[in-house]
């Protein structure tokens, strides 16, 4: 059976703990192929998720409907600060990474 011994592997790895979701987004740095709209996208999710999240507690919290629910809103709200085409790019990228919480 083969051993994932890289840390980069973004793939299919479930995301259960803010922890998790905040290395992933790091991970994303590391990639040779990560384009600049997913690195906007990124950051941007992780400014809005550590808002939300600073409502439900420390990083090794588990992510819960609750806190994706928060983090919609704050994105819904974002239409205000972001261009259009900005929004759609980090709305379609948290719609894509919202399929590895397990919830």
């Amino acid at each position: 059976m083969p051993t994932n011994t890289s840390s980069s592997n973004n793939s299919s790895e479930k995301l259960t703990t803010i922890a998790d979701f905040y290395q992933y987004l790091d991970g994303l740095f590391d990639l040779d192929d990560t384009d600049s709209d997913t690195l906007f996208s990124g950051g941007y999710l992780r400014g809005l998720f550590s808002l939300v999240a600073t409502e439900f507690g420390d990083e090794s919290q588990a992510i819960t409907s609750a806190l994706v629910t928060g983090v919609n809103e704050k994105l819904t709200q974002a239409k205000t600060e972001l261009s259009p085409q900005d929004h759609a790019i980090v709305t379609n990228f948290w719609l894509k990474i919202q399929q590895r919480f397990p919830l």
